[in-house]
């Protein structure tokens, strides 16, 4: 059945969205990306290289706007830590609150936001693979860059690698950063909040949430400018992308999609009757002047409409 939208609802008639089979498609994707990164680690010397190389152009060219922001939040702890918080945090509550909030109010218009950001986020692993780099914060001393996360360690959960929980710092590529996701998945929110919000309050976040965490990257010493600017070049890749890659899987999808709704019915259909000894109905069926029985103990049985006229005529026993 084609889908139609209907204005006004955010509804889609046809193929509807169901959480159970979104869920599924989402944390799939996310556990191929997240295990790629891991694999995708490349040679350290290689990834100081091109982070160096990034800074020197960036200087070059007069825009390594990060050695400033940098030395202004270890300067000041009231930046530096809430800066800390941000990075470490936002980047995984803000993306999947936006996506339920998509997929709750503003259904005919998920799927298309579904797949920009997953097809974005792919190409992304696809630079952390052909790219690995440095980020200011692991280049040596010489360059001047002091890693905020682990001066504020003590305030939160990170410890000093990367914004991982303490302990767990060899499960995250530091070394994937070009492109930035992280001001890329903002932008992306960015966008849909500033789309299909409504009041003036979502505008202003639509706006604050890329700009700020775009700074943010760049004083805790995370990612470099052109990093940031690699980020929202993906982004712009993956929104072009968006129909071909739909057009190529959607009969592929769908089909999936109604064979795993086909399964959740025939799970969820109650259990068939049975009638006497082994002998079964299949749900809904019913035999001649087969009678349904109370579940009140003493109460007459039941006599169907249809039987009734054949219950009158039968001669007594």
């Amino acid at each position: 059945m084609p889908k139609k939208d209907v204005p006004g609802t955010g509804r889609i008639i046809g193929h509807q969205l169901r959480w159970w089979t979104e869920l599924p498609l989402i944390v799939l994707v996310y556990a191929a990306y997240s295990a790629g990164r891991l694999l995708a680690r490349g040679d350290v010397s290689s990834a100081v290289d091109h982070g160096v190389g990034i800074l020197r152009a960036e200087q070059f060219l007069r825009l390594d706007a990060e050695s400033p922001l940098n030395r202004l939040f270890t300067a000041h702890a009231w930046i530096g830590v809430p800066a800390d918080f941000w990075y470490a945090s936002l980047h995984y509550l803000v993306t999947p609150a936006v996506l339920v909030w998509l997929f709750r109010s503003r259904a005919v218009h998920y799927r298309a936001a579904r797949a920009w950001l997953m097809i974005s986020t792919l190409i992304g692993l696809v630079g952390f693979t052909l790219l690995p780099t440095c980020p200011p914060r692991l280049l040596s001393a010489g360059h001047g860059f002091i890693d905020t996360m682990a001066q504020y360690s003590d305030y939160g959960w990170w410890g000093a690698e990367a914004s991982a929980p303490r302990g767990l710092g060899g499960m995250t590529n530091q070394y994937a950063a070009m492109p930035s996701l992280h001001v890329g998945w903002a932008l992306w929110c960015g966008v849909m909040l500033w789309r299909h919000g409504r009041s003036p309050l979502v505008r202003a976040a639509a706006v604050a949430y890329p700009l700020i965490t775009t700074l943010v990257v760049m004083g805790t010493a995370n990612h470099y400018f052109f990093d940031a600017v690699a980020g929202a070049a993906v982004m712009g890749v993956g929104l072009l992308l968006v129909r071909p890659v739909q057009r190529l899987t959607g009969p592929v999808m769908e089909r999936l999609r109604e064979r795993f709704t086909r399964t959740a019915a025939v799970a969820s259909a109650p259990e068939s009757s049975i009638v006497s000894g082994e002998c079964q109905t299949s749900p809904g069926e019913r035999f001649p002047r087969q009678r349904k029985h109370s579940a009140v103990p003493g109460a007459e049985p039941s006599v169907h409409p249809a039987d009734a006229a054949d219950s009158a005529a039968a001669p007594a026993r």
